[in-house]
């Protein structure tokens, strides 16, 4: 089979990593199809996609339809002709466009499906303390993350592994699997499974991540405080308050021993050591940022910081 024409449709830092690992491969990407740009910051200074940028940098053709269904969109997809779709870190297509070419659409999802299916995959299985996780090529279908799976990659999650750090590593892994499933389509060489012939006894889901789940309630264990905290740094940021003010916490470690203090207090020896209690312990807070500051390490913090 000769080497498909390629529609890429993606967003963010994460989609650009597999954009890059497809061009480099020798694939042939004729169009990106991304979001539309955005004001952002004080001086609403018209903000660009990651894969935007890339694209633009690379001289390929940039797509940004407000609305996947506006009948110019589709036409001027159909004129495009291609052979395949990618979709990396995008939002939720309708039939008419993934189904539009011949060799179907692939989508990248940062979970072993059919596991956290979702918006937030990677945050979420940090939150509920898995130990690993992974990559899934799948062929997109009518609900969200249910496709033929056609291949996967297991990534392992270091005990103090941050969402952030997850991601970046992720990103590399992704775009590694992708190629690897072109090559294997054009090629011929490979197989689809359903993702009913992998359905465990309980399926865990990814939902999008909303302020209520960054609040910390320190009245849970050590280990689930935690988990939450690396699961949401860099962002959005788990919370707390300190001293009558927002608190986003971004690293701690666990410290299990009985709290002296009740669960949400803390305790600080004025220099290094900043300490809540837990149910059955503490979280020694290693980063945070405390509203209208900069984001600083615990001993920085604690030299401006006087406890009350």
């Amino acid at each position: 089979m000769k080497n498909p024409r390629i529609i890429f449709m993606g967003t963010p830092d994460f989609a650009v990593a597999s954009l890059e690992a497809v061009l480099n491969a020798g694939f042939e990407v004729i169009a990106v199809v991304t979001a539309p740009d955005k004001p952002a910051g004080r001086g609403l200074q018209v903000n660009e996609s990651a894969v935007k940028k890339f694209a633009v940098a690379n001289g390929i053709k940039v797509l940004q339809p407000l609305k996947l269904k506006d009948p110019s969109f589709l036409s001027e997809l159909q004129e495009l002709k291609a052979d395949l779709q990618i979709v990396v870190a995008f939002r939720m297509l309708p039939e008419m466009v993934w189904d539009m070419p011949p060799m179907g659409t692939i989508n990248v999802h940062g979970s072993l499906l059919p596991q956290y299916r979702g918006a937030a995959p990677i945050n979420r299985a940090i939150m509920n303390g898995e130990t690993e996780t992974g990559v899934t090529t799948f062929k997109l279908k009518h609900q969200i993350d249910t496709g033929d799976i056609l291949l996967q990659r297991r990534i392992s999650i270091g005990e103090n592994e941050t969402a952030g750090e997850l991601h970046d590593r992720m990103k590399v892994v992704g775009a590694d699997l992708l190629v690897e499933t072109i090559q294997k389509i054009v090629n011929g060489d490979i197989s689809t499974i359903t993702q009913d012939q992998l359905n465990p006894d309980q399926l865990k889901h990814a939902p999008k991540i909303f302020t209520e789940d960054c609040k910390i309630d320190f009245s849970k264990t050590t280990a689930e405080v935690h988990n939450q905290v690396r699961g949401l740094s860099p962002f959005p940021g788990a919370f707390t308050t300190l001293q009558n003010k927002n608190c986003k916490i971004f690293k701690t470690e666990k410290r299990i021993t009985g709290p002296s203090i009740p669960p949400g207090e803390f305790e600080t020896d004025g220099k290094q050591r900043l300490s809540f209690a837990c149910a059955d312990g503490y979280v020694d807070v290693k980063e945070l940022q405390l509203e209208g500051k900069k984001r600083m390490q615990v001993e920085d913090f604690l030299r401006g910081f006087r406890k009350v």
